[in-house]
């Protein structure tokens, strides 16, 4: 029996608080061909998502950047953690990011952050324009709850509005990413009374009558289905239960030498959050903030606990020991990139999986992290919406504007009437 696409479970909590508990995409949401039985017209196929992923402060280029073109290049020591999913990604290097030199007030991490993003220069409190995910989230049709999410991990405390948002509704209009688990659980289940933050009942509890009419509609690998990813929201329920019980109530200062937090983990529990958010159709746009622009953020689970981040990109960063330490910091960057996009990789959606129908831009404000590099920037595309070309590493002579409009126009099929800034033309080899 068809099934809506926008199905949820719903029910009240025991203080009368909404729980919504979004469906995963099951086989009776869709046809034989992977269309949504909910959705008509322009609407029928699968509706793609567009995930823009963020790690702060720059690279080591030679540890990052393969030095073969095409796909037969070799895994770098900082992209090893891709291998799993090599022929889901897209390697792009020698893009430029022409705006971040423009005369600006605010230094060269304020400057490069703001072209990054919105392709305009930093105006002094902020980026310059709306940000490429919210553009995208502005052009794009069809239902969802939220009209996008803003999602971060590392608390870091330090900076100014351009150093702690990756996504800017226009200029000078940040929207704040949501850095604690706890939080961006409630908001996208809807769950905040006691039973749930003191952990003694589980959200899935208020939706057993939902649930139990919902079964004898199903099919068997729908049940199966169903049953695992309830299972997954039961784990994340789990994980945030068993995080300290002060976390997110003080954000630690830059300067506190004890700040040990386990982030590695922080990060796993939130991509969990935002591929059950992607998957259930709460939203399609999605930024995510591993670490601030210009981060501070210090290193524990590395064993790099004399400097911060950012120290690091300039005390010896020329030498082979501060290159080995870049390499290292930002290979884990590239671990908790890639276990985003295992879990939306092993989503079945539709004919395929979550991650075919989902476009992913993986961005510094920098290339190499010390001279703080504007031209030359690697960036990592992931996922297959839009037919995008995948597998592969290219060297494109293209500004940051150019790449930008190719996925808002190639990938998506959104026709930018007032174009994007810095771009000049779109890139062919993406889709």
């Amino acid at each position: 029996m068809p099934l809506s696409r926008r199905r949820f479970l719903r029910n009240m909590s025991m203080t009368g608080a909404a729980v919504r508990i979004g469906l995963p995409p099951l086989a009776a949401m869709f046809n034989s061909n992977g269309t949504a039985y909910a959705a008509t017209g322009a609407d029928a196929a699968v509706q793609p998502r567009f995930v823009f992923w963020f790690n702060g402060n720059g690279i080591p280029e030679r540890y990052w950047i393969p030095r073969e073109i095409g796909v037969d290049y070799e895994l770098t020591p900082c992209l090893a953690p891709l291998a799993s999913v090599r022929d889901d990604v897209h390697v792009v290097s020698g893009i430029d990011n022409p705006n971040a030199r423009v005369t600006a007030p605010g230094n060269t991490h304020h400057k490069s952050m703001s072209a990054l993003v919105s392709g305009t220069p930093y105006t002094g409190r902020g980026a310059g324009g709306a940000s490429i995910d919210q553009v995208i989230a502005g052009e794009m049709r069809g239902e969802s709850r939220f009209r996008s999410l803003q999602v971060g991990v590392c608390q870091e405390s330090h900076g100014e509005n351009i150093h702690r948002n990756l996504s800017w509704a226009g200029a000078d209009r940040a929207l704040p990413p949501e850095m604690i688990p706890h939080n961006l659980f409630d908001r996208l289940f809807g769950v905040r009374d006691q039973s749930w933050i003191s952990r003694k009942k589980s959200v899935l509890d208020a939706v057993r009558a939902d649930l139990a009419s919902l079964e004898p509609s199903l099919g068997q690998p729908d049940r199966h289905r169903l049953d695992e990813h309830l299972t997954s929201v039961r784990e994340v329920e789990r994980a945030i239960a068993s995080l300290p019980s002060d976390y997110g109530k003080k954000i630690k200062e830059p300067e506190d030498v004890a700040d040990l937090t386990d982030y590695p983990r922080i990060a796993k529990i939130q991509s969990d959050l935002v591929a059950h958010a992607l998957a259930s159709g709460q939203t399609r746009v999605v930024s995510y903030m591993l670490t601030k622009c210009q981060s501070l953020v210090r290193l524990p689970w590395l064993g790099y606990t004399r400097l911060r981040h950012h120290d690091y990109t300039h005390t010896n960063a020329d030498s082979p020991e501060g290159q080995r330490t870049m390499r290292d910091i930002c290979r884990w960057h590239v671990e908790e990139f890639a276990y985003f996009i295992g879990r939306l990789k092993s989503i079945p959606e539709g004919s395929g999986t979550l991650l075919d129908n989902t476009c992913v831009v993986f961005a510094h404000e920098h290339a190499e992290a010390n001279p703080h590099k504007d031209n030359g920037l690697a960036l990592i595309l992931a996922g297959h919406a839009g037919g995008m070309k995948t597998g592969k590493h290219s060297k494109m002579r293209h500004t940051i504007g150019d790449l930008y409009l190719t996925v808002a126009e190639e990938v998506f099929k959104l026709p930018l009437e007032k174009g994007f800034p810095t771009a000049e033309k779109k890139i062919s080899g993406v889709v």
